[in-house]
């Protein structure tokens, strides 16, 4: 079956772009172009697979948006594209339920990553937006927590190289292991820090100052 995605933009240019960029992939399917807040939470009622959305919206923000889709339990997965974002905005975004962010300026390409691998289920952040996390991150005071003690010296090593943006196949090549490996590694790693995806552990790692 098709991706279905509701695309919420107050530019009219943007939106056909969108439009047209999604109507060529034979996987995905667009299900409503929205100019205003109210119009994306209209569509986003009808539980479409992704909801692509700026924030920056004359009607209200896009994070005003995430927050009633999270107060109403909306079963639609989010994806914000715009053309800037603060550090602060970005983690408000995540934080309240965005599961992938890019920026305008990336390629199509890049988009339509993004959009299948959140509808797969994962976390995807624009890699210059990954980048600017993990460097805000760098310069904030440590905050003490145990749950980093567990972790071998191996599991800390591949968490460095996801925070760098390499893949499994990648990562099993830099350390000379198997990819089959490296996911019972990232296995361990999510059981031991309780989280669920990469997004998530990217995010802890930083807090617990492994990266």
């Amino acid at each position: 079956m098709s991706i279905r995605v509701v695309l919420v933009d107050d530019h009219p240019i943007v939106l056909q772009g969108l439009e047209h960029l999604f109507a060529r992939q034979p996987d995905i399917e667009v299900a409503a172009c929205c100019s205003t807040v109210q119009e994306g939470l209209a569509a986003a009622r009808t539980r479409p697979d992704i909801l692509l959305l700026d924030l920056r919206m004359p009607d209200g923000g896009g994070l005003s948006l995430l927050d009633t889709i999270a107060a109403e339990k909306i079963d639609t997965k989010t994806v914000v594209l715009t053309a800037a974002i603060s550090d602060d905005e970005m983690s408000q975004a995540l934080q309240k339920g965005a599961a992938g962010l890019v920026l305008k300026e990336s390629s199509p390409d890049q988009l339509l990553e993004c959009v299948r691998r959140v509808h797969a289920g994962e976390r995807w952040l624009d890699p210059e937006a990954m980048s600017r996390v993990v460097g805000a991150a760098a310069s904030a005071p440590a905050a003490p927590d145990t749950r980093a003690a567990s972790l071998t010296a191996r599991e800390r090593e591949v968490i460095r190289m996801i925070a760098a943006g390499l893949r499994n196949r990648d990562i099993g090549e830099r350390l000379s292991i198997s990819e089959n490996t490296v996911k019972v590694h990232l296995h361990n790693i999510y059981e031991k820090l309780g989280v669920e995806g990469r997004m998530e552990l990217l995010l802890l790692a930083q807090e617990l100052k492994i990266v």
